[in-house]
């Protein structure tokens, strides 16, 4: 999280199932009497025995099975189903080039084929999509599939377990209906490895979900940016990372991270953020040693690292620690970013977050400190392209509504980056920096056949990626 939300009560974005159809009738009236009936039995099931709970969540997981059989408006495709997918466009990512007509050819869970006329195996299924552009799954490389909007603060203490867990499926559903197929889950915010759960239920079939990389809780040093430092110290208010103030607590730590099923480690670098008369400052939590540490632990199994990290010198010691990507990164120096081009180290901008907390802060002032902020931001921004930064799209959603974050595609756009940039940014890199760079971010054959389409030409209006009409994911129809 880039920064911490003032107290509003926000309503969850619902995603809109197609329109005039009996799909719709059902997956709305489901979720809708599923999501307030398991809300209200969880608040009150916290109150009873951990058989309770217990009871609870295996209901909660069994319901979200019959769920995501109504939310695939296929089967599971067996290793024989072909589908030939058609549309009047098909965008090619890694050449920059609009294919017209656009077919994508679908065997199983796999890419077969892609052009301008695939050949199918006779039998094959033809899904004609009209005057859509096809293109490969988006992919957000910051979510926080364990927050929703309102008081941040309060819901990680407020909330149990099980209720968040459950939000955490429907939040992780909302997102793949708007196209996100491939997501990394940038810490639970104090449920620990909650989210290994939801993975593992996603990978399963059990819960529809984009693919995951999960980081679990996240780590932090006592007193930091993630720390419960503004109540009272006697009622003893848990932190919502994990705590390690050194560099054998960060090698023990991440040894728990990993037992317990993290895809990659994150760690708070800096915070909090000051902006005062045009200057940025931001206190380093851990030093360049303590980090590269991190990075060395990660690597013995072969995880690597991420940094909240928005300005120097922290910035500086994660690029010279060799972590995978810096988020947030509103100030990076001339060396950091030397070392970010040269060791490819993804920045990760954010613009999302800090746009809808100037539109929704508490006060005036408030609103005017996040746009300073975000001003701020964007003139860094543009050194950083200019200085050859590799890029990847990352949102920070969670405390703004799930579902709704293509709209860092549009800010990236409209912040200095052509529509290719960012799609190139936010699909090429975004699958190097989970590390399925040969899976998915791309229409090719052998890729998973995690497909969407849209309206329009996405090279010529990025906003169109706000406007999701089709979802496919590992050859499984999700919206259509």
């Amino acid at each position: 999280m880039v920064g911490k939300s003032a107290t509003h009560s926000y309503g969850r974005s619902q995603m809109e199932a197609p329109r005039g159809s009996a799909y719709q009738a059902v997956v709305t009236r489901s979720f809708r009497e599923g999501r307030s009936s398991f809300t209200s039995g969880i608040i009150v099931g916290v109150m009873r025995t951990k058989s309770s709970i217990s009871a609870m969540l295996s209901g909660f997981f069994v319901c979200c099975i019959l769920f995501s059989r109504v939310l695939a408006q296929s089967p599971p495709p067996t290793s024989g189903h072909a589908v030939v997918l058609r549309a009047a466009r098909l965008l090619d990512i890694e050449s920059g080039k609009i294919i017209t007509p656009g077919e994508v050819l679908v065997q199983g869970e796999r890419i077969a084929e892609v052009g301008s006329a695939v050949k199918p195996p006779a039998g094959a299924e033809v899904i004609d999509l009209g005057d859509r552009t096809l293109l490969p799954g988006l992919i957000d490389a910051h979510v926080h599939l364990f927050l929703h909007p309102g008081a941040e603060d309060l819901q990680t203490i407020q909330e149990s377990v099980p209720q968040r867990t459950i939000s955490a499926a429907l939040s992780a559903r909302d997102d793949l209906m708007a196209g996100f197929t491939a997501e990394r889950d940038m810490g639970t915010e104090g449920v620990g490895s909650a989210d290994t759960a939801v993975r593992n239920a996603i990978d399963q079939g059990s819960i529809p979900g984009p693919r995951l990389r999960i980081s679990g809780n996240a780590v932090d040093i006592l007193g930091g940016h993630e720390d419960a430092v503004r109540y009272n110290p006697e009622q003893r208010i848990f932190s919502n990372a994990t705590y390690a103030n050194s560099a054998a607590e960060l090698v023990a730590v991440i040894r728990q991270q990993l037992k317990e099923g993290a895809d990659f480690i994150k760690i708070y670098e800096t915070g909090p953020d000051s902006l005062r008369e045009g200057h940025f400052s931001t206190p380093y939590q851990y030093t360049e040693t303590e980090l590269r540490t991190a990075v060395r632990e990660a690597g013995r199994t072969g995880k690597r690292v991420a940094v909240h990290a928005t300005g120097e010198p922290g910035t500086l010691y994660a690029a010279q620690a060799g972590v995978v990507s810096i988020d947030h990164a509103f100030q990076l120096s001339d060396e950091t970013m030397r070392l970010m081009q040269e060791k490819q180290i993804f920045a990760v901008p954010t613009f999302t977050i800090i746009e809808y907390f100037a539109d929704h802060a508490a006060s005036p002032a408030q609103a005017e400190r996040e746009r300073q902020m975000l001003e701020f931001h964007v003139e860094e921004f543009h050194k950083q392209i200019a200085a050859g930064v590799p890029m990847a799209v990352g949102s920070d959603v969670g405390p703004f509504p799930h579902g709704t974050q293509a709209r860092e595609f549009v800010l990236m756009v409209k912040y200095g980056m052509s529509p290719l940039a960012a799609l190139q940014a936010g699909l090429l890199n975004g699958a190097k920096l989970l590390g399925w760079q040969d899976r998915i971010g791309a229409l090719k054959p052998g890729y998973w056949a995690d497909v969407i389409a849209v309206p329009g030409d996405p090279l010529s209006d990025i906003s169109v990626l706000q406007r999701v009409s089709f979802v496919m994911k590992g050859g499984v129809i999700y919206r259509k």
